[in-house]
């Protein structure tokens, strides 16, 4: 049996997330708080700098999901939420994980749950998620390594002391997949409350050979102690799962990039009863913060997780020799195993010297993390799958391709000011220093240990000027950096122990407008500098390849939340321009240089709605352009909508269409031959009853 434990005392009291009908009748018996939301528009963050911010005035881009848009849009996964962010994409992520690209950058790593970090490579559930919050640009000032292109902060549903509360929730969709959701939330007294909820989603799409579950359960107790606030969680997730890894690509046009297969959206290329992928989860979150002084607040983090999850596969490892052709496979499985422990303590000071406010943060953290990884290669009854007429392999694997243990200790102390100088001035300024040492043996053969340390220093500095209340210009400078053991720090050769680590660097301004407390605008433009670069080599799965500096451009631009009395919204554009600084044939993976996102619901009636979406991506590499024969993904529009029914405060109904015009497309890519084909045309109706 595999288990996850994670012990978590949370380091900041995150405000509370509040629903649309919910924002107007706070009585401030919220115990845990998280983040305030009006329908589609967050108010603001407690993720961007550690402190509860509007996010008016954060220095930076930051995309926020709601529980509201959650909702409405039916959403299941991290990839479903992401391909409503433009300047995010979506990766395949070996079909066994979340994977994304955030400004040119590809991470599996920089994920966070209550601005705790979740690195383990999963899929992560949205079913006791309150809202995903999505930071733009690097960040290490507030999370350490990583964090290059941004992260993706999860926050979770917290207990309230204000009433009973209880709602089940029921979906199925026309591929036959299938869920059930609880949620109940119970007071115990005025100054405790507890909450629960729980899922059961059974798996399948359009791909043959598909299917597979995922359950969980989430009880969470919040106890509200005078000065001090205590929250503990516990949380079981269970995830098996078919692991698929799309089809290949094709040769074209001498000279032109390769292009997916045709005609092949639902073939499985792999071997049935050996795809496979699964998680088991025990998770423990306990949080703490409380008043030091009237101005002073104290807060400590502590985090222990015990991972323990495996993923078997057989795959396109090349181009097919035509449309319906063959292709040479390839195998391995890959289980994994982790062990963390994290502690941080923050202290928040708000104090002010005549008409310059101060809000300063002070913190340290430490971690100690022991993976071990092994790999088997497989050896196939049949090196080549035949795309028109299959025959799928047998798979026998054999000894030890990789087997490693790595050692991780880091040590952070950080720093950050936010001063406000008058009411049309705030200034923040903060420093990292992280220091950052893996030990490690690869044990194949005669062990062969490896180490690294680094010592950096991350600085962030912005400026933000108001010349309203409900208006911010700002300009910000960011710095992160990666290990040469990468995101998963799972083994390092000794060719990488001698480079110094990735380097990324951001200048971003911008300006975001409050039109109305519901309703929001922002622009930014951005250059995120990549030095030290390395990327996934595309003709070989299990190595990388160094790349030099690179260079994101772009300017994103948005607009979310109630338009008109019955119209909400969540609008938005970016364009990136991304590749290898001084050489632009080269371009990064899986960056479309134009996409659009709009989501619209609106509500004829206290009880009829109608929902409409449109995403749109310009083509895009499925890995670094280093040659001409580089896959392209074509680009693709993908229209979406929906049908609300409210009979009654108690009873709702909706139907969400996926790809309402059967778009043929190709959504996301691990590498040159192994992408995702995106599902035509689907319902999904979801039945929600409160009690």
């Amino acid at each position: 049996m595999k288990y996850v434990l994670l012990l978590s005392v949370a380091a900041l009291a995150f405000p509370a997330v509040v629903s649309a009908e919910e924002a107007d009748a706070e009585d401030g018996r919220t115990i845990i708080v998280t983040g305030k939301a009006v329908g589609y528009k967050a108010e603001d963050t407690a993720t961007a700098t550690k402190t509860d911010t509007p996010l008016l005035d954060v220095p930076q881009s930051v995309s926020v999901v709601t529980r509201a848009r959650i909702e409405d849009q039916a959403l299941r996964s991290m990839g479903d939420v992401l391909r409503y962010v433009p300047g995010t994409t979506v990766g395949q992520g070996e079909g066994n994980r979340d994977q994304i690209t955030l400004r040119g950058q590809n991470t599996t790593a920089d994920f966070f749950l209550d601005g705790v970090r979740d690195d383990v490579q999963y899929y992560r559930s949205l079913y006791n998620i309150e809202r995903v919050e999505i930071l733009k640009g690097p960040f290490a000032l507030i999370f350490g390594r990583g964090g290059s292109g941004g992260i993706i902060n999860r926050v979770q549903k917290a207990p309230t002391a204000d009433a009973l509360r209880a709602s089940a929730t029921g979906s199925v969709n026309t591929f036959g997949s299938w869920d059930l959701a609880a949620d109940v939330n119970a007071p115990i007294s005025s100054n405790a409350a507890f909450r629960v909820n729980a899922f059961y989603e059974d798996l399948d799409n359009h791909r043959d050979f598909f299917g597979g579950e995922r359950y969980a359960i989430n009880p969470y107790l919040a106890v509200d102690l005078g000065q001090w606030k205590l929250g503990l969680s516990y949380e079981y997730v269970k995830d098996d799962r078919v692991t698929d890894r799309g089809i290949p690509s094709v040769a074209t046009i001498a000279g032109d990039p390769n292009r997916p297969v045709n005609g092949q959206r639902d073939r499985f290329v792999g071997t049935p009863g050996v795809n496979r992928a699964g998680l088991e989860a025990h998770i423990v979150k306990a949080r703490l913060d409380g008043d030091l002084a009237e101005n002073l607040k104290w807060s400590t983090t502590i985090v222990y997780g015990d991972y323990d999850k495996y993923y078997t596969n057989v795959f396109a490892n090349g181009a097919a020799t035509a449309d319906s052709g063959t292709v040479v496979l390839s195998s391995y499985t890959d289980p994994t195993k982790r062990e963390n422990f994290i502690a941080q303590t923050n202290l928040v000071w708000d104090f002010a010297f005549g008409a310059i406010g101060n809000k300063v943060l002070a913190g340290l953290e430490y971690g100690d993390q022991h993976s071990a990884n092994q790999r088997r290669n497989g050896t196939l009854s049949s090196s080549t799958f035949n795309l028109a007429n299959p025959v799928y392999p047998t798979v026998t694997f054999g000894a030890l391709a990789r087997d490693t243990v790595s050692d991780v200790q880091f040590f952070s102390a950080y720093a950050q000011d936010q001063i406000s100088i008058g009411a049309h001035v705030d200034v923040v300024v903060g420093l990292r220093y992280d220091r950052f040492e893996i030990k490690g043996t690869d044990l194949i053969g005669t062990p062969r240990p490896f180490a690294r340390t680094d010592e950096k220093v991350s600085p962030r500095i912005g400026l933000i000027l108001k010349p309203q209340e409900n208006i911010s210009i700002y300009g910000s400078y960011s710095q992160s950096f990666l290990p040469r053991s990468g995101d998963q720090f799972l083994t390092m050769t000794a060719s990488q122990a001698n480079l110094a680590p990735e380097k990324f660097t951001n200048y971003e301004v911008g300006a975001k407008w409050d039109i109305r407390p519901d309703l929001g605008a922002t622009i930014a433009l951005f250059q995120l500098d990549r030095t030290n670069a390395t990327t996934p080599d595309p003709n070989n799965v299990t190595a990388t390849i160094n790349v030099g500096e690179t260079r994101t451009k772009g300017i994103e631009l948005a607009l979310t939340g109630r338009i008109l009395p019955g119209l909400q919204t969540s609008a938005a554009y970016t364009y990136q321009d991304a590749k290898l600084k001084g050489n632009g044939f080269v371009r990064l993976a899986q960056v479309p240089e134009h996409q659009v996102a709009l989501w619209n619901r609106y509500d004829f009636s206290p009880s009829f709605g109608l929902g409409l979406g449109v995403i749109h991506q310009s083509s895009q590499f499925a890995a670094i352009r280093t040659a001409a024969n580089t896959t392209r993904l074509p680009g693709f529009t993908r229209v979406d909508a929906a049908l609300y029914f409210k009979p009654s405060d108690r009873f709702d109904l909706q139907l969400n269409v996926e790809n309402l015009f059967d778009e043929t497309y190709f959504s996301d890519a691990h590498n040159n031959n192994n992408i995702s084909t995106g599902a035509p045309i689907n319902a999904r109706l979801t039945a929600r009853v409160k009690f």
